[in-house]
């Protein structure tokens, strides 16, 4: 099914409950629903009698939010005003992003996970489909899942895009089991507030394939199967045919891995990555955000890019996926061969610095940066490492707290006394950092180029008064336009150079003031902005490489003028102000008055015309 574009705003239908399918008029409009359909419709004497404006509900539902005591308290109220009133979730969402993003995704959609199983009842109405819970016993009834899904949903609402998680690497908090639906769901909303994805067409999915973790196993009050992880054969088993039945039942949909194990990530990858039109976001959007925050940086250092040293902290999936498209970056933009690039590269885990004669059996994903010029030189820990190695720029994806302690911070400053260091704390949720962006700031004399994976707050330097804004590398900045880029235009398959260009999309879509302030990534503010963007560099890149496959947006890119010309397949991130244009068209957004939500409403035929308000 072809998207259309979104000339009017609003929601074309709500998720239908197994109790009833409510008009869906009547199930965004609330308490701004007119008098006269409310007679029409029969609601007469069911509803108090006032009739408010939009304005006047959103004002209502911030107060509300702000007398919640905590942000897990936060989280159920706006997750139980999505499932209700999914127009005035997003109009509340998008108007306060840069207070309510913290809120439905990282970090507190960590805690959310954890209590996910307690919190389950008072997320949404009885009943209310919010996605699919695949468990292992039914992997072979795949089909019949779909098909109940189906009917939960209207025709017109196939989805389009969905993220899956099988609850076993969340975030940094490990194993949640069947609790990791929190991040399909947080990820979803993030594409629509973001990206302007349809709602109605995201679909969020937790294969529930049992835990191990012991908190969970024997709990009465867990929701998942109480049953120990599959091994690696009947694990791929499963997935593969629920993966499968997704992509038979709707070939277009864009699918997104997320927080699978380390190894299962990249397996999953690897063997779909031709097959269905899919993206992992751990591997591949992780890098992708942070390639273009340190473009950036290495613009700001003061040194030439040839000479970076850089040293990962955290040798999991998230992290080599990184180093690796950082490898790229040296390559493709600097023209240093690939075995040179990466030996500006290394990693320390669990058990010191990765060399190839360390002495253990390195996992499959480590052997790229393992060093073979190191002799006999071991580095048991970060400390010995950051002595050997004396790095411009460190970057940890460690989920150990606090890391990247005084101690590190400040000789990173002193072995570049002479440039500015480089320090990327990127693990998530904030109880996880490497560090804070105060700390890296002090220990570093405010001289360091920042950017974490969680949100922390604005620093103000005591000397001078001048506050500073923190870079965060979070994802949102790119899955939410790799996936409208990849529904609009439906590559065969998305390629490292169509990653690629998003990353320098990104870079490039710094505003001067942002550059002349010396931040690496755009103000959250302009995500939207920012997300349109990038959506029309990946497109231009997918028809460069000859892998689009939607007739409209090939000829688009071929006609319109562009700083970069298709014929080259260089990953420039360039695009034409006239692709930016329509890719602007195509994004949702919630309806801000009554007569645009009417408008795009199915069946509107059916409800009486009603004179417009004036404050509406």
């Amino acid at each position: 099914m072809a998207p259309t574009p979104s000339t009017h705003s609003g929601t074309s239908s709500a998720r239908r409950s197994r109790s009833g399918s409510p008009d869906p008029l009547a199930w965004n409009a609330g308490t701004a629903l007119p008098y006269a359909m409310r007679t029409a419709m029969h609601l007469k004497g069911l509803v108090p009698s006032g009739v408010e404006s939009f304005k006047a509900q959103e004002s209502r539902a911030l107060e509300q939010l702000k007398m919640k005591s905590t942000n897990l308290e936060k989280y159920i109220f706006l997750s139980m005003l999505r499932t209700t009133n999914i127009n005035l979730f997003y109009r509340l969402v998008l108007h306060n992003l840069k207070e309510i993003a913290p809120i439905i995704y990282t970090p507190t959609v960590g805690q959310a996970c954890q209590e996910y199983s307690n919190i389950y009842p008072f997320l949404a109405p009885p009943n209310v489909v919010d996605g699919l819970f695949i468990p292992l016993t039914e992997v072979d009834n795949i089909d019949e899942i779909i098909a109940n899904y189906r009917e939960s949903i209207s025709e017109d609402d196939e989805p389009e895009i969905t993220v899956i998680t099988d609850g076993s690497r969340i975030l940094g908090l490990g194993d949640l089991g069947m609790n990791g639906m929190g991040i399909p769901v947080g990820k979803l909303q993030l594409y629509v507030a973001a990206a302007g994805l349809n709602p109605d067409r995201c679909l969020p999915i937790v294969l529930d394939f049992g835990t191990n973790n012991p908190n969970y196993l024997g709990n009465p009050l867990y929701l998942g199967l109480q049953q120990p992880r599959p091994d690696d054969e009947t694990f791929y088993k499963a997935a593969n045919r629920v993966v499968q039945g997704l992509h038979s039942a709707f070939p277009n949909m864009f699918i997104q891995f997320e927080d699978f194990s380390t190894d299962h990530a990249f397996g999953l990858l690897d063997q779909w990555r031709h097959k269905a039109l899919c993206f992992n976001d751990d591997i591949q959007g992780t890098g992708c955000v942070i390639l273009g925050g340190f473009i950036s940086a290495v613009e700001q250092a003061g040194i030439p890019a040839q000479d970076h040293r850089i040293l990962f902290v955290g040798s999991g999936s998230a992290g080599v996926g990184v180093a690796k498209q950082l490898v790229d970056y040296f390559v493709i933009e600097h023209k240093i061969p690939e075995e040179k690039a990466k030996a500006m590269f290394w990693f320390v885990d669990s058990r010191g610095m990765i060399t190839a004669n360390r002495g253990d059996k390195l996992a499959e994903h480590k052997i790229y940066f393992a060093r073979h010029d190191n002799g006999t030189t071991q580095c048991k820990d970060l400390a010995e490492t950051l002595e050997y190695v004396k790095p411009t720029a460190l970057i940890g994806l460690s989920t150990i707290y606090k890391a990247f302690n005084e101690q590190i911070l400040t000789r990173m400053s002193q072995l570049n006394a002479q440039n500015r260091p480089i320090i990327f704390p990127l693990s998530n949720p904030e109880t996880k950092a490497e560090c804070s962006f105060e700390e890296a700031m002090r220990c570093t004399d405010n001289r360091v180029l920042f950017a974490s994976g969680t949100a922390f707050l604005e620093y103000t330097i005591p000397e001078t008064g001048e506050e500073r804004v923190p870079g965060q590398g979070n994802n949102m900045y790119v899955f939410p336009p790799i996936g409208l880029g990849a529904v609009l235009c439906k590559p065969t398959h998305i390629t490292d150079t169509m990653i690629y260009a998003v990353s320098k999309a990104l870079a490039n879509s710094l505003s001067s003031d942002e550059r002349a302030r010396g931040e690496l990534y755009p103000r959250i503010e302009r995500i939207r902005e920012v997300a349109a963007e990038l959506a029309a560099a990946f497109i231009h890149q997918a028809v460069k490489e000859d892998v689009a496959k939607n007739e409209k947006w090939i000829q688009l890119a071929k006609q319109s003028a562009s700083k970069a010309s298709v014929s080259s397949q260089s990953p420039d991130g360039m695009y034409s102000e006239a692709m930016l244009e329509e890719v602007k068209r195509f994004m949702w957004e919630p309806a801000e008055t009554f007569e645009q939500l009417r408008a795009s409403c199915p069946h509107q035929h059916h409800h009486p015309v009603v004179p417009h308000s004036s404050d509406e």
